[in-house]
């Protein structure tokens, strides 16, 4: 579990996410194609979570 796909199924995923921190901006949430570690490196900044946390956050999420 060390890859993430997040190409694809990205929009929906930060849909749900702003549900859930409707003070997350979309600059909080951007994602460029191949800059997976650095989504996720600010997500684990704003959540305070591990990035082990976080993958396993967004996969229940989708």
């Amino acid at each position: 579990m060390d890859k993430l796909d997040l190409k694809g199924k990205w929009n929906e995923l930060k849909g749900k996410i702003k549900q859930q921190y409707a003070d997350w901006t979309d600059d909080d949430l951007a994602y460029e194609e191949g800059k997976d570690d650095e989504l996720l490196g600010k997500l684990q900044q704003k959540l305070g979570k591990t990035r082990e946390e976080v993958v396993t956050w967004l996969k229940d999420l989708g």
